[in-house]
């Protein structure tokens, strides 16, 4: 019979296959079970104790309660996290908006590469690479610089040059790839097959603890679970992790509900959806076309299976925009004084249906600031 990990043994084995059920070392650093070529997962449930969270930690770690990870690993931070959530009146609503490009690398990736890095630094690792279509590669350069590992990242040669120029300014290798963004993933793991550290924000399952942490805000400023939330999905991470803090704090008592997670997709890439509309034969006619929400321009998400069990589980929905919608919808938000990336606008054609089936508090979360979009 199987053992259940005990609380202790996640802290040093805190990686768990989700095929096999193998656990790995905080040691490890490879991307996929050694075993059976399976994906990973975080071995832990977390438990959330407000009592527990300390004001006084840097960025993302004042909830280091929460996280898999042993006592004596030392945070590494760059301040992100604490993101505002602002009302604004819409349709005779009041919404509520999270603006993660107010992170210091300027996305939301910021939460999880601080706990990343940390495990990094912590086992010795002086070199990683990383695939990225710009906000991921970013935020990896960055808090690779402040752990001090050398950084290498790989990504589209289309990527937007303000984001590529952001990641070389941090001292980091960057790798221009002619071809899909499916291309450049697949050419990181071929170098990591060879033997390189692949923290990839996609495969290594340690950003989710960090992703969860924008949940833990979201309830603290708002005092109970919104009904919604509503935000880009590409590879789903920061979904993923929202589902992560909700579902903790839902154990705990301290909300009533899982709120809906409601992702939204660029209708020139948008396998989710698809799958979510019409089953997997909807696969069939999904393509990586040209989109400008380049951040979330992901035709196999990695994590896709448990994004739409996420979703379901809250009884979420996965949408997708008509292309033409989306850098109005980004120059609408700017009107509101949210000055966001070409990705975040996808949400602004999706909000309305959303009110159209909610009553409760919605919060739509701007994933990446415009300030590193050359659109």
């Amino acid at each position: 019979m199987t053992q259940t990990p005990s609380p202790l043994s996640n802290l040093q084995s805190p990686y768990k296959c989700l095929n096999c059920g193998r656990l790995q070392p905080l040691a490890f650093t490879g991307w996929k079970c050694p075993v059976c070529g399976g994906l990973l997962g975080l071995a832990d449930a977390p438990v959330f104790d407000p009592a527990r969270v300390d004001a006084r930690a840097p960025g993302v770690w004042r909830y280091r309660h929460t996280f898999p990870l042993p006592p004596d690993l030392e945070p590494l931070s760059l301040g992100e996290g604490g993101t505002p959530l602002l009302a604004v009146t819409f349709q005779q609503r009041t919404v509520f908006f999270k603006h993660e490009g107010q992170n210091p690398t300027g996305s939301f990736k910021d939460r999880g590469m601080a706990v990343l890095f940390a495990v990094l630094k912590h086992v010795g690792v002086r070199a990683a690479l990383e695939d990225s279509s710009g906000n991921a590669g970013a935020a990896f350069a960055g808090y690779a610089a402040r752990a001090g590992i050398a950084a290498r990242v790989l990504v589209p040669a289309s990527a937007s040059g303000p984001k590529r120029r952001q990641i070389e300014a941090y001292g980091a290798e960057l790798v221009a790839i002619e071809g899909t963004r499916a291309q450049v993933a697949e050419a990181a793991r071929a170098e990591a097959e060879s033997g390189g550290v692949y923290g990839s924000h996609v495969f290594n399952p340690l950003g989710l603890a960090g992703n969860a942490t924008c949940a833990f805000e979201i309830f603290e400023r708002l005092g109970r679970a919104p009904e919604a939330v509503l935000l880009p999905v590409g590879h789903g991470t920061l979904l993923l992790g929202l589902h992560r803090g909700f579902k903790a704090l839902y154990a705990a008592g301290h909300i009533e509900r899982l709120p809906k997670l409601i992702g939204v997709q660029a209708m020139p890439c948008a396998p989710l959806w698809a799958v979510h509309t019409y089953g997997r034969e909807g696969l069939g006619w999904v393509t990586e076309g040209q989109t400008v929400a380049e951040g979330i321009r992901v035709l196999n998400p990695a994590r896709g299976d448990f994004v739409m069990s996420a979703v379901s589980e809250s009884g979420g929905a996965l949408l997708a925009v008509e292309e033409e919608t989306i850098l109005p919808g980004r120059d609408a938000l700017a009107r509101l004084g949210f000055y966001v990336e070409p990705t975040c606008g996808v949400v602004w054609a999706a909000l309305p249906k959303v009110l159209a089936n909610t009553s409760g508090d919605v919060v739509v979360i701007l994933t990446g600031t415009g300030l590193k979009s050359a659109l």
